[in-house]
């Protein structure tokens, strides 16, 4: 009898602690990515990007705010953040509390769904499988505060790219900039950016919270160098030597996270900083933010 219990009463002792470890120590093992990225003509000078998604902050999670505000020694010439920013309806004093360092930089946003949506707290667990599942958007109106979001950040000079185009001065830089809402709740629309990037820009950006291909594509084909996304987590509960289990949305296992290319163009999908509150659990997946330094083509 003993013998027979030990192998189960083992098993249920691992399955706690990697709980443990990814609830409480990976969740909040923050780490800083680099990548050079070739996309400049040749004698430019580089240029650094601080790409930041998926926080899905709560007014209480002070080694998350804590962290993203030393981001701040950085100093990058530009500041993209691709949405997910808050999960409570009093988050965004903290979260404009934590990006302050960091919002006399340049500055671009898009919206995430749970900038608008408050995940629901029937969501099970403790391991978030069901957050790893697309989903249909929700029916109701938004219930979190994501004008005063989206109004806070462009108080402060960063860009409102939600379905629509600009044009801004990084370094040396001559940016061109579409951005696109979120797929994920069919809010996105490209038919409002379509058209061939300016020509004359040193650099075209492309912008969304979601990585999904047929914008993908459309972002690449009209011209744009370097595309950014989240909403991935990057898996969020992934298998050692096996990556991530899904996606979340079209986007194929192999660039759930980090830098690949899409077409023509560069892609980078952050594996973001944050959890549901009601998934609070990483494994082989630390939250990160990534320095991106774009440097001349060889």
């Amino acid at each position: 009898m003993r013998k027979a219990a030990a192998v189960p009463l083992s098993l249920l002792g691992l399955g706690l602690a990697g709980l443990g470890y990814a609830s409480v120590v990976e969740r909040n093992w923050f780490r800083l990515r680099r990548f050079d990225v070739p996309v400049l003509e040749r004698g430019r000078r580089p240029v650094r990007v601080l790409h930041l998604s998926d926080l899905h902050l709560t007014p209480r999670r002070t080694m998350l705010i804590n962290w993203v505000r030393s981001l701040g020694a950085l100093e990058p010439d530009l500041v993209v953040n691709t949405g997910d920013s808050i999960a409570h309806p009093e988050a965004v004093p903290a979260l404009l509390h934590a990006l302050e360092p960091l919002l006399s930089r340049p500055g671009l946003f898009v919206y995430g769904s749970n900038d608008l949506y408050a995940p629901p707290a029937e969501e099970p667990g403790p391991l978030p499988l069901a957050h790893l599942q697309e989903r249909p958007p929700p029916a109701h109106p938004p219930n979190l505060p994501w004008e005063e979001l989206g109004a806070g950040m462009a108080a402060e000079g960063w860009l409102d790219m939600n379905n629509t185009t600009a044009r801004i001065k990084v370094g040396d830089l001559d940016v061109a900039v579409a951005g696109i809402h979120d797929s994920h709740i069919n809010r996105d629309r490209y038919d409002v950016v379509a058209g061939p990037a300016p020509a004359d820009a040193d650099l075209r950006l492309g912008v969304m919270h979601s990585p999904e291909p047929r914008n993908m594509t459309r972002f690449a084909a009209d011209g744009y160098q370097l595309l950014l996304a989240g909403h991935t987590h990057g898996g969020q509960l992934c298998v050692p030597f096996y990556g991530a289990l899904v996606t979340n949305c079209g986007i194929d296992r192999a660039r759930v996270k980090g830098l690949s290319r899409h077409d023509s163009a560069w892609l980078h999908v952050s594996a973001g900083l944050g959890t549901s509150p009601y998934a609070p659990a990483r494994f082989a997946c630390f939250p990160e933010a990534t320095l991106l330094t774009l440097v001349p083509r060889r």
